[in-house]
């Protein structure tokens, strides 16, 4: 098992923990003297009150938490999130609120997950040409809605 060192940084900050045995993420929760009121179309950074030592070659990915998005609206806009190896400051989570409704996160809320993720850099090589291959250059759509369907039957 990867060892991650985490340090509190606030004394009523909640430690990360796996909802499950078989959950990827671990579950991220609002370290906050006051509650904040997200309003609609808006965003909010909320601290954790912890700060973590990622061991080289990993990242930790921050993600949205499925029950904020599908009952609230509420998501990370920048997903994932990246935090590098070499980063030490507090986790701080930006939360952006889709929603018609405000969204108020209080101490203690779970806001968001965060993945551990193993990573390798690459060593770019400039070239003039790239090999062939049967999608090409197709973009974003390209491959159609039901790909099992002939083409013009994806409704």
């Amino acid at each position: 098992m990867l060892k991650v060192k985490i340090v509190r940084l606030n004394q009523k900050a909640i430690l990360p923990r796996y909802a499950t045995p078989r959950s990827a993420g671990m579950d991220l929760s609002a370290c906050l003297d006051e509650p904040v009121d997200i309003r609609p179309f808006t965003t909010a950074l909320i601290p954790t009150g912890l700060s973590v030592e990622i061991p080289d070659g990993c990242e930790a990915q921050l993600r949205p938490r499925s029950g904020l998005a599908l009952k609230h609206m509420i998501s990370l806009p920048n997903t994932p999130a990246t935090i590098d190896a070499d980063y030490r400051g507090e986790v701080k989570v930006i939360l952006v609120n889709y929603g018609r409704e405000p969204f108020v996160v209080a101490h203690g809320d779970r806001i968001a997950q965060m993945v551990i993720a193993r990573y390798e850099h690459v060593d770019l090589e400039e070239v003039d040409v790239l090999s062939e291959t049967e999608r090409g250059s197709g973009g974003f759509g390209h491959t159609g809605i039901n790909s099992s369907l002939p083409a013009g039957d994806g409704k």
